[in-house]
């Protein structure tokens, strides 16, 4: 869970394994992920843009940067809350995802809210 400090964004993500889209001995491993944003601002805030840093256990990066998420730019009112799936691809069965979401106030403000390090791993594979 991550929470800015000028406005109080809170993101919790959460990964798992997707076996059937993955093939270990090709080394292509298959993550979901959920994503939920909650506004616990005060003003309204819009989601803007993305921008992600997804390591795999070699330390090789793919940075992924673009506008909103999943083809939306949500409007959080406050107290509300925005839930999206997505998915990443690694040639390691473990890595970790990163990064931050643009945001805009009603006013024009433009913040940044981070988005907590979170594990992409396959079953049995961390204890």
């Amino acid at each position: 869970m991550s929470k800015t400090s000028s406005y109080d964004i809170e993101i919790v993500p959460v990964a798992h394994f997707v076996p059937e889209q993955s093939d270990e001995a090709e080394h292509h491993y298959v993550f979901a992920y959920r994503i939920a944003i909650t506004n616990r601002s005060e003003v309204p805030v819009q989601l803007i843009a993305r921008h992600w840093l997804i390591t795999d256990m070699e330390g090789r990066v793919q940075e992924v940067s673009g506008m909103g998420v999943i083809g939306e730019q949500p409007v959080l009112q406050p107290g509300q809350s925005f839930e999206y799936m997505s998915g990443a691809t690694l040639d390691t069965p473990v890595g970790t995802m990163r990064g931050s979401y643009q945001m805009r106030t009603h006013d024009g403000t433009v913040f940044d809210a981070r988005i907590p390090e979170f594990v992409l791993s396959i079953p049995r594979t961390l204890h």
